[in-house]
């Protein structure tokens, strides 16, 4: 099956005129339709896409240039050519001014010229569907553009709305965990003290973030909580030496990702005397 880059409407009520065009057209490669009138015209382009559409000007019922006012309106893109005698130059000229028509050309017209002339304007007519081509695709990237930025806001916003809670909810927690009024110990596994709260302070006041926490309790009570480290299970030291005290501490592992980094030491309110 052929295949025609351009196709042309020619319109005529002379047979011997479409005639001659389809000659003379038919040799640069492009699809052709023929009709006698102005309105079969307009029912040919409604059912094919046309290019160029050359009409003759005196037609009974519909003139050319009647013809390509309509066609102008329901397809502006397409190359509109009128042939013409002598006597309705004016008319053609004030049909050229409101850019009904691309050019006319007189009959009888010069099949180079005629044949040039169609060349170059299919030349005209595909680089600016090309550029047209071209500025949807540009509008289509700048929407796309656009709604990946508005996904990255929204996303963005999202994101800090999460961290303003976690940060919240991690500030809220530090606030409940300094005033638990038992006293908690977080100890790493290189037995360092990273975490203290209030109560801490008042089993001993020396007690701090940053120092070995066998500083404070005694070997027998540093090799439980290594026990606790690598074991994972709980332990309770009862009377343990802590600072200057005597507590009960309750050893607990870290779990989850954090299982095998640290324990929790909880120590326990020293008992009343009876």
């Amino acid at each position: 099956m052929t295949e025609f880059s351009h196709t042309v409407l020619c319109v005529d009520d002379e047979v011997n005129v479409l005639n001659a065009l389809k000659r003379l057209l038919r040799k640069e490669g492009y699809r052709l339709l023929t009709t006698s009138s102005g309105a079969d015209a307009l029912k040919l382009l409604q059912d094919n896409p046309v290019h160029m559409i050359i009409s003759d000007q005196r037609m009974p019922e519909m003139s050319g240039t009647e013809l390509m006012a309509r066609v102008k309106e329901f397809y502006p893109d397409m190359i509109r050519i009128i042939l013409t005698g002598y006597t309705d130059v004016d008319t053609i000229t004030e049909s050229i001014n409101q850019g009904h028509i691309y050019k006319f050309f007189l009959k009888p017209w010069n099949d180079q010229s005629l044949v040039l002339e169609i060349r170059q304007a299919f030349e005209q007519y595909d680089l600016v569907q090309t550029n047209k081509a071209l500025h949807q695709k540009v509008l289509e990237q700048n929407e796309s553009f656009r709604q990946i930025n508005d996904n990255l806001e929204n996303l963005i916003k999202e994101r800090t709305l999460k961290v303003e809670i976690q940060n919240h909810a991690l500030a809220l927690s530090h606030a409940i965990l300094e005033d638990l009024p038992i006293p908690i110990i977080g100890v790493s596994t290189e037995l360092m003290i990273v975490l203290i709260n209030r109560a801490v302070h008042a089993v001993d006041a020396e007690i701090q973030i940053g120092r070995s926490v066998s500083d404070y309790i005694s070997e027998d009570s540093e090799k439980k909580i290594v026990e606790v480290m690598t074991s994972g299970i709980p332990q309770d030291i009862s009377r343990a030496s802590i600072g200057s005290c005597l507590r009960d501490i309750c050893v607990t592992p870290l779990s989850r990702e954090f299982s095998g980094k640290g324990v929790i030491l909880t120590v326990k309110e020293e008992p009343k005397s009876e």
